[in-house]
C-alpha cells in the first residue's frame, strides 16, 4: 500500500512539469512522461528487494550500472548547462522545460559520443531496477516498455532539434549514437 502511495506522490509532482508535453503527442516530453512513470512503476515494484543480497554478483551488476546512471545524469545536466546556455530560443517548443531551451548544441564530454546522456542515464537506472528482480514478469514488461518511450523520447526530440538546429544538428547525429557509444 506504501508504494501504491508513493506512486501516486511522485506522478503528482510529475505532472505540473509535464503539463503541456502531455497534450501534445508529438512533444517529446509526452513520451517521456510515460518513460518516467513506468520507470517510477519499475523501480516501486522492485523496491522491497533492492538490497536482497547485496554481496550477490546480480546484485554488484546493478550498483554497477545504478552508478553509470548517475554519473551520465551529473555530467548531463552540467553539460546541458554550461555549453548549451539555455535561455530563450524563437525555435524552442511551448512544451519543453526552460533547461532543455538550449541556445548551443553541446556536443563535448558524454555528448561527443551520445546524443542522449540523460536519456541513456534513465535507460542505465531501469536496467539497474531490472537486476534487481530480471526473472520477474513485471520487470520485463517494465523495463521493455520503459525502453520503448525512451526510444520514442529521443526519436521526437531529435526532429525537434533538427527544426532548431538545421543541418548542424543533422550532421552531429551522423557522428554519434543516441544512447550507448559506438552502438545504440
Amino acid at each position: 500500500m506504501v508504494r501504491v502511495i508513493l506512486f501516486f506522490v511522485a506522478s503528482g509532482a510529475l505532472l505540473p512539469l509535464s503539463w503541456r508535453s502531455i497534450r501534445h503527442v508529438r512533444a517529446h516530453g509526452f513520451y517521456r512522461f510515460f518513460a518516467f512513470e513506468l520507470l517510477l512503476a519499475l523501480i516501486l515494484l522492485n523496491a522491497p528487494i533492492w538490497f536482497r543480497n547485496p554481496l550477490s554478483p546480480q546484485q554488484w551488476a546493478a550498483y554497477c550500472v545504478g552508478s553509470i546512471s548517475i554519473v551520465l545524469a551529473i555530467e548531463g545536466f552540467r553539460l546541458l548547462h554550461r555549453i548549451g546556455r539555455p535561455g530563450q530560443h524563437s525555435a524552442a517548443p511551448s512544451t519543453n522545460l526552460p533547461l532543455e531551451n538550449t541556445t548551443q548544441l553541446a556536443k563535448t564530454g558524454a555528448y561527443r559520443w551520445i546524443r542522449h546522456p540523460l536519456y541513456a542515464s534513465l535507460l542505465a537506472l531501469a536496467l539497474c531496477a531490472y537486476l534487481k528482480d530480471p526473472l520477474g514478469r513485471w520487470s520485463i514488461l517494465l523495463t521493455a516498455a520503459v525502453g520503448s518511450f525512451l526510444l520514442a523520447t529521443a526519436i521526437a526530440e531529435e526532429k525537434e532539434n533538427v527544426r532548431r538546429f538545421g543541418d548542424v544538428y543533422r550532421d552531429y547525429m551522423r557522428s554519434t549514437k543516441r544512447f550507448v557509444p559506438y552502438i545504440l
